[in-house]
């Protein structure tokens, strides 16, 4: 397979999944989870997903993952790896990413397939990812894929969707808003609408495209992104992390792609999760005929719906509907499935009280 020039994905791999808490902490991040079924972490399997279709293939983390991420994939060498001195919010790393790729290359395509998903389908995917290079290399326009709603989730972002574009062998449609996590009334609207889809965060663009938007819309982001580069040309790591740590902490999506005239969406037709809570990871178990999903040894007498995950030991539950049981060396968690949102309360409760050894 001939890869295409000048195209490069950027794997964000940064931050902790604080919903999958107690599995997935500081220590053991979310995408370096095998949460998929293959037994493989989910960053390797995106790195595998994406690398055959483009030039090159880089990881976006934050220092503090970078000797974590380098023993996950050994064959990636040092410059295979973008760095942020600190988590900073995605403006500042997407941006990070574009204008270091920018350095390296003038003509650079860029596209940023999560590190912690599940993706099934590699035709599909394949075709999308193609499709969004086409898109954002023809018109020079940012480029989102899109998914079209299976059911009104609460949980995720939507992209209103609306005028057709076609060009030789792609059609894409203009983005005319997003909303984020929507009622339940409202998402169901959605579902019927036909023109909304699920915002997989995942954008393509040429990064002096990017780079450009982010200059209009974003121009704090973009003066101190310029001089952090500046300041790694020079050798100064230490200036360059303090002026990144000085940045505003904002979402990509609410600075550049909720502002742009310039964006374009792409549908997918690929089976997708956001593995976003302990209920998501449930439903990608086989389950009883109660509906029980289990990972380990259980014994269940009058239980439908539960998900057990307690490696090592029995577990005997009895008279419970829809409960979560998730067992660690150092934590335990026990929660309704309708409360499966609020673990990330935990992880901030335990941050709040200084209670660092169990994040």
């Amino acid at each position: 397979m001939t890869r295409p020039r000048h195209f490069y994905a950027v794997i964000p791999a940064g931050g902790a999944g604080s919903r999958l808490w107690p599995r997935s902490r500081r220590s053991s991040p979310k995408h370096v989870l095998p949460l998929s079924g293959s037994g493989k972490p989910l960053l390797v399997e995106a790195y595998e997903r994406i690398a055959p279709l483009t030039a090159e293939t880089l990881i976006l983390t934050e220092a503090s993952q970078l000797s974590l991420l380098s023993g996950l994939l050994p064959g990636l060498e040092s410059d295979g790896f973008i760095v942020e001195p600190a988590a900073r919010g995605t403006t500042n790393a997407i941006g990070l990413a574009a204008l270091t790729l920018l350095e390296r290359d003038p003509e650079a395509l860029m596209i940023s397939p999560a590190a912690d998903h599940v993706i099934k389908g590699a035709a599909a995917y394949r075709a999308a990812v193609r499709t969004a290079r086409q898109v954002a290399a023809a018109t020079g326009e940012l480029v989102a894929i899109g998914l079209r709603p299976s059911y009104p989730a609460t949980g995720f972002g939507y992209i209103d969707a609306g005028t057709e574009m076609r060009g030789l062998g792609w059609t894409a449609r203009r983005v005319d808003g997003f909303t984020e996590k929507p009622p339940l009334r409202v998402a169901t609207r959605y579902v019927a609408s036909g023109h909304h889809y699920w915002n997989l965060n995942m954008f393509c663009f040429r990064c002096d495209a990017f780079a450009e938007q982010l200059r209009e819309h974003g121009r704090d982001h973009y003066d101190g992104l310029v001089r952090v580069l500046r300041a790694r040309r020079e050798g100064d790591e230490g200036k360059a992390a303090a002026i990144y740590s000085g940045l505003p902490c904002d979402a990509v999506d609410y600075t550049v792609m909720e502002r742009t005239k310039r964006l374009l969406m792409v549908p997918a037709q690929f089976e997708w999760t956001d593995v976003g809570s302990w209920t998501d990871l449930a439903e990608l178990l086989p389950a009883d005929q109660e509906g029980n999903h289990v990972e380990g040894d259980a014994v269940l007498i009058d239980t439908t719906g539960a998900y057990v995950s307690v490696p090592g030991k029995l577990v005997a539950l009895i008279g419970v509907q829809d409960l979560i049981v998730v067992d660690t060396p150092a934590a335990l968690l026990v929660c309704p499935k309708e409360r499966a949102q609020d673990v990330k309360k935990v992880v901030q409760s335990l941050s709040r009280d200084g209670r660092s050894q169990y994040l």
